[in-house]
């Protein structure tokens, strides 16, 4: 199955959390954070949203930086995403 964001959605696959710290102390399951890094794996055309014309800045493959609590989580085939609206990315990593 595949997910086809429309207008100005993006899908987005969480990263992994860490399992130890730097110093390399190994988190339990509820002492980790809920990581804010993403990759995009699907991005809407774009197009007029609340009537104002929305270009996607975002492309498959970017890394990105989200706020915590941003967009709906869906499990599709197993596989955990997250939709949410382009404007509610932070961020895009470069490098």
């Amino acid at each position: 199955m595949n997910i086809k964001p429309l207008a100005d959605r993006v899908v987005i696959k969480m990263t992994e959390a860490e399992e130890t710290t730097k110093s390399g102390i190994i988190l339990a399951s509820t002492a980790k954070e809920k990581p804010q890094i993403a990759e995009v794996v699907a991005v809407g055309p774009g197009g007029v949203v609340d009537g104002k014309e929305v270009k996607m800045e975002l492309c498959v493959g970017d890394k990105v930086l989200i706020s915590k609590y941003a967009g709906t989580e869906v499990k599709l085939d197993g596989t955990e995403y997250t939709i949410l609206r382009q404007s509610d990315v932070l961020a895009k990593i470069e490098g």
